[in-house]
């Protein structure tokens, strides 16, 4: 018999709610290059009286006031002078800020044409027969399945094609300088130059998305320190070019977010009859065999099966009826990036690609 419980009212958007519990530093500020959201339509560039009224310092003294900030916190005035040179308030990158996409398409879309498509899953597939030594290697040292590294790696920059045509410092001078977010972009530049400092990377080639995710990874600069890893052990953590080091990073940041080695991500499910996704519990996590006496079969029809670990329903954001059940590591993919959608579309890419 099915519960009243598993009936009851849920938020439209509820998912595992692992947004709930994110890492202490957001993975990035922006929706992926390739990622969560669709792309938004080419915004309207503020003219020049709007790109000076949303900052009242000129932003040549918001740049010394930075430098005189990093050189306290250790960074050399040669490597200041070289991130900077040629750094201006960049318009695009403030209407972009401005103007964000939310995300508004529907799941069948977003799986279809934006994520799970063909193209995605046939280059995964390939990459991820080229680098099977290295993503046992990987898999050795940091215990998160292969076939999640790949499927992050080919959302967040088409498996290391498409990283961000942005300057990292220009961009981040600019949102910080900006003011909307100021402090948060502030925190991100002095993260940044350390990078710089540290020499991980030249600063021609420190080139990322608008908001500053940098990298095959798509990482922000505050968590390059305690997520990226030097895999190849050449000295220098490089996750712009690099592709042991970036495949490294990614799942060094599952292994820190609790990835469960050998357990799976979750399912698609048949739900039993009378079953309505606007009522339904997603919140309730529960033994499979619980899901199995009311009746959810698997997506092939078959009977569901009851191995495994507890689980809980997950519904799509603007879906048309798919329904999942999703355990534990379907979590630590949305602590990657947060939407519901996204977790989703990693976690079909990743049974197909390994």
């Amino acid at each position: 018999m099915i519960t009243r419980r598993l009936f009851l009212a849920a938020a439209p958007l509820a998912g595992c709610g692992a947004a709930a519990t994110p890492p202490a530093t957001p993975l990035r500020a922006a929706p992926p290059l390739q990622g969560a959201a669709s792309a938004p339509a080419a915004p309207a560039m503020p003219d020049a009286a709007d790109l000076q009224s949303v900052s009242s310092v000129p932003f040549e003294r918001f740049v010394e006031g930075v430098k005189a900030d990093a050189r306290r916190r250790g960074v050399s005035a040669r490597t200041l002078d070289v991130a900077f040179a040629g750094v201006r308030p960049n318009q695009r990158i403030i209407a972009l800020d401005r103007r964000q996409a939310e995300g508004g398409m529907q799941w069948e879309d977003y799986r279809d044409r934006i994520m799970v498509t063909s193209t995605r899953i046939q280059n995964g597939q390939r990459l991820y027969r080229e680098n099977a030594d290295l993503l046992r290697r990987i898999e050795e040292r940091y215990r998160v399945a292969p076939s999640v590294v790949v499927a992050i790696w080919g959302v967040e920059t088409n498996y290391g094609g498409n990283t961000g045509g942005f300057g990292v410092v220009e961009a981040l001078a600019t949102l910080a300088w900006e003011g909307r977010r100021a402090s948060y972009f502030r925190n991100e530049l002095m993260a940044a130059l350390k990078i710089l400092e540290e020499g991980h990377i030249r600063a021609d080639r420190m080139r990322g998305s608008w908001a500053g995710a940098m990298g095959q990874p798509q990482f922000m600069p505050s968590n390059f320190d305690r997520l990226a890893v030097d895999f190849d052990g050449d000295g220098r953590r490089d996750i712009w070019e690099n592709r042991a080091d970036a495949l490294g990073s990614i799942a060094h940041y599952f292994q820190r977010s609790g990835w469960r080695a050998g357990e799976p991500w979750g399912r698609e499910v048949r739900p039993p009859p009378g079953f309505t996704t606007a009522g339904a519990d997603t919140d309730t996590k529960r033994p499979l065999r619980d899901f199995a006496r009311m009746g959810f079969r698997e997506a092939s029809g078959a009977p569901l099966s009851t191995s495994g670990p507890e689980a809980q329903i997950v519904l799509p954001s603007r879906g048309s009826g798919q329904v999942f059940l999703g355990h534990h590591n379907l979590r630590v993919i949305r602590r990657y990036n947060s939407p519901v959608n996204y977790g989703l579309a990693v976690g079909l890419i990743s049974d197909r690609v390994g």
